[in-house]
């Protein structure tokens, strides 16, 4: 017995932890390398991620994880699917993903260190600065510390690992 198409989320556990396609089955990007997602019994595996970049950027390691199946992949990701109004599940109680967290805080602190730089001393422009070149670093380096750090906080500990 075959089990007909299967739609894949290769997100993160943070970000399908808070919204997903019901039904669609979770294997993370970072998880391809080490097993696959596709059953024996599978025949056609869809990808997806947010907004398809991760998919078309990583199609060749994708295909090659099911080589007995057809693999495609969801043009435009999660994105496109809420655009189309399929349905999508949606957890307001867990956080917001980490890396959008990373953006937030990052663009918080440089904002801070110009206004503050501008109003009380030009001292305040390093914390800018400081900001600047640990995303720059980690960008780099794939190693984002504010990332790590975040993850820690108790409102990141509900996401499934």
């Amino acid at each position: 017995m075959h089990s007909g198409a299967i739609l894949v989320d290769i997100r993160e556990a943070d970000e399908h932890a808070r919204e997903h396609v019901p039904g669609a089955c979770h294997h993370a990007l970072t998880r391809i390398g080490r097993e696959s997602p596709a059953r024996s019994d599978d025949d056609v595996l869809i990808f997806h991620c947010r907004s398809g970049a991760r998919t078309k950027g990583n199609a060749q390691k994708l295909a090659a994880v099911a080589p007995a199946c057809e693999a495609y992949i969801l043009d435009g990701g999660l994105d496109a699917w809420k655009k189309a109004a399929l349905p999508v599940t949606l957890d307001r109680s867990q956080p917001i993903e980490i890396m959008r967290q990373v953006q937030i805080v990052a663009g918080g602190l440089v904002l801070i260190g110009v206004v503050l730089g501008t109003i009380a001393t030009p001292s305040f422009y390093a914390l800018s600065g400081f900001v600047g070149a640990a995303l720059l670093f980690a960008g780099a380096s794939g190693f984002c510390g504010m990332a790590r750090l975040l993850a820690l906080m108790p409102w990141n500990r509900r996401a499934p690992g």
